[in-house]
């Protein structure tokens, strides 16, 4: 009887218990695409892992188990997207979500419009098909706003000429912002696709090597920048003076390992909200699964760190989970795509997940209720350091761009230059370089000397940086050839194989188009190297040479002329005339000494200092005769001092004075430095006499240009050979070699400075 009474009791508790055990069961649907090497994708792994996540953990939704159904279809199959898609519907979802594929997507998504259930996307679509009022839903941020993110980028680095290699032409469509600058923005944008079904890049990366393009911006999956950013490696890219931004989102799951110590300046947007404390305790454990399973392949990303499209796909779920919890007493029904007959929970169900706001990984999730796309959210900033990647800003849909890390590399370059080892490329040249002597071996930096050694010492004490200097390849300063290909130093500094030149290095016009420079250390000009011409032995008339011709034909003539006036003076006074027979005081015959011929040889006597035997008695003779004494007396002076400096010192007489003499001339040949500053000046001037001089030696290429300034000096004293090059060297040489000189003044103006990369 007692057994009878505990039995109701007994039925009645069996009935609470499998009472509390029923709950509310909502399933969704995932369609997934395979590929050969990737038979589960990422997406779908993050989809469990979020379903697994929701019903371990019961605050999110207390009474409702989630269940999931899953469909696996290869790309590019639209038609079995569209089957699958009905399987699912048939059996009953909340939502579908995926695939990824644009072809695919669209299927999908007309059936889910069709019968009023949620199509969830987590990858950038391009929207083709009016979203308005639909009910497509996509987590991932909408890339108009990513592409105005990328053209503040490029305004706050300043950059002038911007390089955009895309994947595929979807990857216009993301950058239109940026591809439209041009028209409104002074900045120049040259546009490359990455070869199709082609991995290898290294001929594009080559083009873009050798067309100095600096800054570039690459449109890719992470799959392929994986594979970009070992190429650039491999073609010496990745160094200071480039700046790749990539637009993936998925950058800061990359090796980076092998390029934090290159310099290179390497940025992108990260979506993960990593500071987050909850979101980092999520990625730890999504770290641990993946940890724990099976060998992934080999795609570039970080073992155990979880993609953006994990992420957004782990938070679409939550959020229709979140959904599915605000609207009570929803329940999901078989659908048959063939009846067209919607799911009548699907309206309010799809207005309340667009009304949601969810925190997840990926940030602040807010939904257009209109086209149900993500506008508003935030971007982190991430830079590459050599401690790895750091946040250094944030962009904001709304406010814009905020970079905390507000240091612009090329600002400071005090503090870009400290700590470094910089490549100096130089020239053997006197004084600037030289080899130091020394009895022992000497290596490295010590084995040089010079004006521009001890600039670079100086540079490097102010600066903070060190150096190894090591001499330009081919032996050239830098020129252009009439392909536009240049050499020597500037070549080297437009491959960035040096990072700087310290050498006397002439600044020109033509060089700062493709290097930069310093203010001038040095002014000078181009002027004319010549050897001294040689004495000549004195001829028989060398003693004409201290008085000019004319000053001898003027003391001829004024011997004659005193001659003359003495004849006459002395006809007309008594007192030179006498009586030549002094025994007959009676006679009256007289004579005068100063008959024509007498009176030339009294002038004669006296300017050869030797004087004869006629003496004037008048008074008016001996004043004559006392006035071209004196003047012989100042002439025989004049003469003898300047004799004795002619017979001491040789007589010099250069064939050419100036370049105008050289330009008039075919005997004595010139020319300059090959690949040089000053070759650069003749064949660029537009002055008739230097554009003479540039035919001349364009004509004579292989004799008239020398390979260097020790070959032209050289040629100077050995041959009839004159070398137009710089002042400053041609004064150093003249001073340690006295057969040398330099020929005129200067023919042009400028200054050396240190040659940098652009």
């Amino acid at each position: 009887m007692a057994r009878k009474k505990r039995l109701p009791w007994s039925l009645v508790l069996m009935l609470c218990v499998l009472a509390s055990a029923q709950q509310n069961v909502l399933r969704i649907g995932g369609i997934f695409e395979t590929f050969e090497n990737e038979p589960v994708s990422v997406e779908e792994l993050a989809f469990k892992f979020a379903v697994t996540s929701i019903n371990r953990n019961r605050t999110l939704m207390p009474n409702t188990t989630l269940t999931y159904d899953i469909q696996r279809i290869n790309m590019f199959d639209s038609f079995e997207a569209s089957r699958r898609a009905c399987d699912q519907l048939s059996l009953g979802v909340a939502a579908v979500f995926g695939p990824s594929h644009s072809s695919s997507v669209s299927a999908v998504q007309s059936i889910c419009n069709a019968l009023e259930v949620p199509h969830i996307q987590t990858r950038w679509k391009h929207p083709s098909l009016d979203n308005r009022d639909s009910f497509y839903v996509n987590l991932h941020p909408e890339y108009a706003s990513i592409s105005r993110a990328v053209l503040d980028i490029v305004h706050f680095y300043k950059w002038k000429s911007v390089t955009v290699v895309y994947e595929d032409a979807t990857g216009l469509i993301r950058l239109q912002e940026l591809i439209k600058a041009p028209s409104r923005y002074s900045i120049k944008i040259k546009i490359r696709q990455l070869p199709v079904g082609n991995r290898d890049a290294r001929p594009l990366l080559k083009e873009m090597k050798k067309g100095k393009e600096f800054c570039v911006i690459f449109d890719c999956s992470y799959q392929t920048s994986a594979e970009v950013l070992k190429q650039l490696l491999s073609m010496g890219m990745m160094t200071e003076y480039y700046h790749f931004f990539f637009t993936t989102l998925d950058l800061y799951a990359l090796d980076l390992e092998p390029y934090r110590y290159s310099g290179v300046n390497m940025t992108g947007f990260r979506l993960l909200n990593v500071d987050n404390p909850q979101v980092a305790s999520v990625l730890a454990k999504w770290s641990m699964e993946r940890v724990q399973g099976p060998p992934k392949l080999d795609t570039g990303i970080m073992e155990g760190i979880m993609t953006t499209e994990a992420a957004l796909m782990y938070d679409a779920v939550f959020m229709v989970a979140a959904a599915a919890q605000r609207a009570a007493q929803i329940t999901v029904s078989s659908l048959q795509c063939h009846r067209h007959k919607p799911w009548r929970f699907g309206s309010r169900f799809i207005n309340t997940f667009k009304e949601s706001q969810w925190n997840g990984l990926t940030g602040q999730i807010i939904l257009n209720r209109t086209d149900g796309l993500r506008k508003d959210f935030d971007l982190d900033i991430i830079s590459l350091k050599e401690d790895g990647m750091e946040k250094i800003g944030v962009w904001n849909s709304n406010t814009g761009l905020n970079l905390t890390d507000g240091k612009d590399k090329s600002g400071n370059v005090t503090e870009s230059m400290a700590n470094r080892t910089l490549i100096v490329t130089t020239i053997l040249e006197n004084p600037y370089v030289m080899y130091k002597k020394s009895d022992k071996p000497l290596y490295g930096n010590d084995r040089f000397e010079g004006y521009c050694l001890d600039l670079l010492k100086e540079l490097s004490n102010i600066l903070g940086f060190s150096y190894e200097v090591k001499l330009v390849s081919d032996g050239k300063y830098g020129a252009q050839n009439d392909k536009g290909e240049w050499n020597g130093m500037v070549r080297e500094l437009i491959d960035n194989v040096a990072d700087l030149a310290v050498a006397p290095l002439t600044i020109t016009y033509v060089r700062e188009k493709v290097i930069d420079f310093s203010k001038p250390f040095m002014t000078l000009g181009i002027s004319i190297l010549y050897h001294k011409p040689n004495g000549t032995n004195p001829g028989v008339f060398s003693f004409l040479n201290p008085l000019s011709p004319d000053i001898w034909m003027y003391v001829l003539l004024a011997c004659l002329g005193v001659s003359c006036v003495l004849f006459v003076i002395a006809r007309f006074t008594p007192y030179e005339w006498y009586n030549p027979h002094p025994c007959n005081p009676d006679s009256d015959v007289v004579e005068n000494n100063f008959t024509l011929i007498n009176s030339v040889w009294f002038g004669v006597g006296a300017l050869m200092q030797q004087g004869s035997e006629l003496m004037p008695k008048a008074l008016s003779t001996r004043i004559v005769g006392g006035i071209w004494w004196f003047f012989t007396l100042i002439i025989i002076s004049s003469y003898t001092a300047n004799l004795a400096a002619f017979l001491t010192v040789e007589r010099m007489d250069s064939p050419i004075d100036s370049a105008d003499d050289l330009a008039k001339q075919t005997k004595i040949e010139y020319g300059a430095v090959r690949d040089g500053s000053t070759m650069t000046f003749f064949k660029k001037s537009k002055i008739s006499t230097y554009e003479k001089m540039w035919a001349f030696m364009s004509s004579r290429k292989n004799t008239a240009l020398v390979k260097n300034n020790r070959e032209g000096i050289q040629r100077v004293l050995t041959t009839d050979y004159a070398l137009l090059m710089e002042s400053t060297s041609i004064e150093y040489i003249s001073q340690r070699n006295c057969n040398l000189t330099q020929i005129g003044g200067l023919i042009d103006s400028k200054g050396y400075g240190v040659g940098t990369p652009i």
